[in-house]
């Protein structure tokens, strides 16, 4: 885990979505940890969200920020696990041109120190999508930290190596 520290650091612009039928902009826990989390490293936040959990609003939204050049990396937060209602999984990764399988991968074996084997609901993903980075977490305050500071937190940051997403986002000037 080496930062490359003669590099310039770029920060991102970064969109956040809420999947809940429960919660407000003003009770989600887990959107509001997201956003201090990436404005304290200093990406700036593009837009922010919440809609039920439901396919077609879910598609609608992300690809309205996908289609976005202000739009370099999306979080979704909620909508990963097992209930009937949750369905992140099946309305975004249709949307993935390309799949980062080792996401899930990682986010399970993180989470396991923390919660034991019922990291096996976990249906969190991450793919890229016109050039845009979408990293999707279960809606748990607790899982949101796990993800960010396990794994995102790292892969936007600029100056890790020996590789990172912010090389596969579109470049903007900020």
């Amino acid at each position: 885990m080496a930062h490359d520290a003669s590099a310039p650091r770029r920060f991102v612009k970064i969109a956040i979505l809420t999947v809940s039928d429960t919660r407000s902009l003003e009770t989600d826990t887990s959107g509001s940890f997201l956003q201090q989390a990436l404005e304290q490293e200093g990406h700036h936040l593009a837009d922010r969200k919440l809609v039920i959990d439901d396919i077609y609003q879910m598609r609608a939204v992300v690809s309205t920020w996908i289609a976005d050049p202000e739009v370099e990396v999306i979080i979704t937060t909620g909508g990963t696990g097992f209930t009937g209602r949750d369905s992140t999984p099946e309305a975004l990764s249709p949307l993935f041109d390309k799949h980062i399988e080792g996401f899930g991968e990682l986010f399970r074996q993180l989470s396991y120190d923390e919660i034991g084997t019922s990291t096996v609901q976990s249906r969190c993903l991450a793919g890229l999508s016109n050039n845009t980075a979408i990293f999707c977490v279960p809606g748990s305050t607790g899982a949101c930290k796990t993800g960010w500071n396990g794994i995102i937190k790292q892969q936007l940051d600029s100056t890790f190596q020996p590789c990172n997403f912010v090389q596969h986002v579109r470049k903007k000037s900020v």
